[in-house]
């Protein structure tokens, strides 16, 4: 989305940039931002229970909501204005990052508290929030003199800005884009073991949650070219581990095993094969 005209007065065009769903899905990632950070200190003092802790959690996962709400309800208003139906059927909906991301939300929002949950979405708000900032808000705040007649749209569809600020957050993104998604794979990972680790307290919820969360983790993993490289980078060293000399044989045909037994449960999963196409994959927004 483009910013307001610029040759408009500023509190006009900053009144125009509030009120559209945009700014509300920018607000949204702010906001998980600020509470992360605010539940955070909560967390690093042992007060984890407390009542800012508590509120700083559901919020952080309630604006999750909002902002994936938003995405996805834009995408459906988009489809019915256009009349395009959704390739594959409402059971290829559940293949969108989007639904998945919002529906992991209110899970998380509902559950009990599991830190780990919070750091995935914090990543992807610390882009979504200086992208928008680079591209909507400060061209807002400070036009580019000059620039609306003579800019072209880079390969992500924004203008470029003359403003240093825009410029050194561009290069921000670019720079640590893929690290940070790695990032985001190895916390998906580590929060699988986390439930699995809490599965076997039996405590009430723990199975249910961990079946959801590993549907999800099912999905990200055909979706998402980082998570496949995370999973074979844990695998890959689960490899060099067994075959060490000193390693049992009776590990190893453990770890053959469970292989054989992912690898069969990742092919029976395969969701494309129901919809009948190959899903494109989307970046969470």
């Amino acid at each position: 989305m483009a910013p307001p005209p610029a040759n408009k007065p500023l509190t006009e065009r900053l009144m125009l940039l509030v009120q559209t769903l945009q700014f509300a899905w920018f607000a949204g990632h702010v906001t998980l931002l600020l509470c992360t950070m605010r539940y955070g200190l909560s967390y690093i003092t042992f007060n984890y229970y407390s009542s800012w802790a508590r509120f700083s959690y559901r919020t952080a996962f309630l604006a999750a909501a909002l902002t994936y709400g938003i995405v996805v309800y834009k995408g459906i208003r988009a489809r019915a204005r256009s009349g395009q139906r959704q390739p594959g059927g409402n059971l290829a909906l559940i293949t969108d990052e989007n639904i998945q991301y919002l529906v992991m939300a209110l899970i998380w929002l509902y559950s009990y508290q599991i830190p780990l949950a919070l750091l995935p979405y914090t990543v992807y708000s610390v882009f979504h929030v200086a992208t928008y900032t680079r591209t909507n808000l400060i061209p807002t705040i400070t036009p580019p003199q000059g620039a609306a007649a003579t800019a072209t749209p880079d390969k992500n569809g924004a203008k470029p800005s003359s403003s240093p600020l825009a410029d050194n957050i561009g290069r921000f993104v670019k720079q640590y884009y893929d690290a940070s998604m790695t990032l985001v794979a190895g916390l998906e990972i580590a929060l699988w073991l986390r439930l699995l680790l809490s599965a076997f307290s039996f405590a009430k919820g723990t199975w249910a949650l961990l079946l959801v969360y590993t549907v999800f983790f099912r999905s990200r993993y055909s979706q998402s070219a980082f998570v496949q490289g995370a999973f074979h980078g844990v695998a890959a060293r689960i490899d060099a581990l067994v075959a060490n000399q000193s390693t049992p044989p009776q590990a190893r045909q453990v770890w053959q095993t469970i292989k054989g037994l992912v690898g069969q449960a990742t092919e029976f999963t395969d969701l494309r094969k129901y919809i009948g196409a190959t899903p494109t994959p989307k970046k969470a927004q």
